[in-house]
């Protein structure tokens, strides 16, 4: 990750998974080579790309509820067998979705901070962003094992704007799901939401501040006057919406 010291005073805290790359086919590819070796019939491109967003653990074990087999059993085997296959996949089937690098690069121009904040794990993560070439865009990364908790959780988005030194009201997340509305409404950050993504419609019940078909609305959009910093009472009762 490079590090511009001479930025703008606000900074852009941004999902991975389904935001800036569209990993679905890694992911899937490593889940269906999973489930073979547990002699498993392989699950449909959109039955997985529904699990994807809540962390490693929370994919696995939902393929393993999805395909019959004891979860509770075999999560852990699973888990180590998953994380090889996607050690192979990561980054080969899957592609940065259009306008993603040329608004990051944009960003950096107006001096614009960035970081990644993802559930998905630190040795998964850094790779993809260097394979990408994102890394390239990126001040910072917070992982999903970063810290003991990923989002919806507030502690990753205040972790990353402590890594910038900069304040929450002075940062805003991009993100596709509602793991993403949630956990910035309960940190107090606006969210922009990209069109595209993971989320399956499921944004639709929860607020957010914009939504973006591109990447390079980015900077126009964050020209304008940012949303009032939301009360710990309001961002309280998004995020409660956002675990139901």
């Amino acid at each position: 990750m490079t590090t511009n010291n001479q930025g703008h005073e606000h900074a852009v805290l941004i999902d991975l998974d389904g935001t800036m790359v569209d990993t679905a086919p890694d992911i899937v590819a490593a889940v269906n080579r999973m489930l073979k070796d547990f002699d498993a019939a392989p699950l449909p491109f959109e039955i997985v790309t529904g699990f994807i967003g809540n962390g490693v653990r929370n994919l696995v074990r939902r393929t393993l509820k999805a395909t019959g087999l004891d979860w509770e059993y075999e999560l852990e085997h699973a888990l180590r067998v998953f994380e090889q296959h996607y050690a192979e996949t990561n980054g080969r089937l899957g592609r940065v979705f259009p306008g993603v690098a040329s608004g990051l690069q944009r960003l950096r121009q107006l001096g614009y901070r960035c970081a990644c904040v993802t559930n998905k794990p630190q040795a998964l993560a850094a790779p993809l962003l260097e394979t990408t070439g994102l890394a390239a865009f990126l001040d910072v990364l917070v992982a999903g094992d970063t810290l003991t908790s990923m989002k919806p959780s507030p502690e990753p988005l205040w972790h990353a704007c402590r890594l910038l030194d900069t304040e929450p009201a002075r940062c805003v997340l991009v993100g596709d799901s509602s793991v993403d509305i949630a956990a910035a409404r309960a940190a107090g950050l606006p969210v922009f939401i990209v069109s595209y993504g993971y989320a399956h419609g499921g944004v639709d019940t929860l607020r957010y501040d914009a939504m973006i078909d591109s990447f390079e609305q980015l900077p126009a959009l964050l020209a304008q006057p940012w949303p009032d910093a939301r009360t710990n009472e309001d961002a309280s009762a998004d995020a409660n919406a956002g675990a139901k």
